[in-house]
């Protein structure tokens, strides 16, 4: 008797471990499994950047401190053919770490040594991350209505629903913390938005952590759109209070 056909399989998720300790490794990679997770490991950012061809990871746990290409480039590397979200592991508190790492596209950081559980849980707060976020009644009372398919800001295009980015004919090439970032400021342009404020927005209302890593991903967006700090035509910085989107 033929099987029945059940419901197309869903793909489960892929993470992929780049760190040289394989103590660690064991670690993380036991923690990652637990949650369901598939999980490939490589010791080096070489065979780490071809197993993230390979496997198309949703998420990539990356140590800074690899031997030969450093994490660091692994990750400049990465982020021109993938969009996976990006933790970056560091056994160096120093922030010009944190800086370098983020400024390449990592979506957040944690310092050794650390909890398996809060590695994890960060992970879970990145992949919760809504998509396209439609304007309720309450997130309208706070700013403004409903905004259009595509934003406008001078010369600068934000279309939400293809999470695409132009600055006039140019496509601007963003990563997914850098877009959400954007996309959160274009929603409501006239409201000044706090750095805890957009966290809650972007990085989920659990995410504990440093809260300049906002002024870094938006500094980062800033270089990207061109944007002189000076002018601050697309995304301005409301003194002792956050940003908000400028006029173009």
């Amino acid at each position: 008797m033929p099987a029945s056909s059940g419901p197309e399989t869903v793909r489960s998720l892929r993470a992929l471990v780049i760190d040289d300790e394989p103590s660690l490794v064991r670690v993380v990679t036991g923690y990652l499994e637990r949650e369901d997770f598939t999980v490939a490991v490589a010791g080096d950012g070489e065979s780490g950047l071809v197993l993230a061809r390979q496997q198309e990871p949703d998420v990539v746990v990356l140590d800074l401190g690899l031997p030969g290409m450093d994490g660091v480039e692994t990750c400049r590397q990465l982020r021109t053919f993938s969009d996976c979200y990006v933790v970056m592991l560091t056994a160096r508190a120093d922030e010009v770490d944190m800086l370098i790492g983020l400024a390449v596209g990592a979506d957040d950081y944690l310092t050794k040594p650390f909890s398996p559980r809060e590695l994890t849980a960060r992970i879970r707060t990145l992949l919760r991350r809504p998509r396209g976020r439609p304007v309720t009644p309450a997130a309208a009372a706070e700013g403004g209505a409903p905004a259009p398919s595509e934003r406008a800001f001078g010369a600068l295009v934000i279309d939400p629903q293809a999470r695409e980015v132009r600055l006039g004919d140019r496509l601007i090439s963003l990563t997914r913390t850098e877009f959400d970032l954007l996309d959160t400021l274009s929603e409501r342009p006239r409201m000044v938005f706090s750095r805890r404020r957009l966290l809650e927005r972007v990085w989920g209302e659990n995410w504990v952590g440093d809260e300049h890593i906002v002024d870094i991903h938006l500094g980062h967006v800033r270089r990207k759109l061109d944007d002189d700090p000076a002018v601050e035509r697309y995304v301005r910085t409301v003194r002792g209070v956050g940003y908000r989107m400028g006029t173009g």
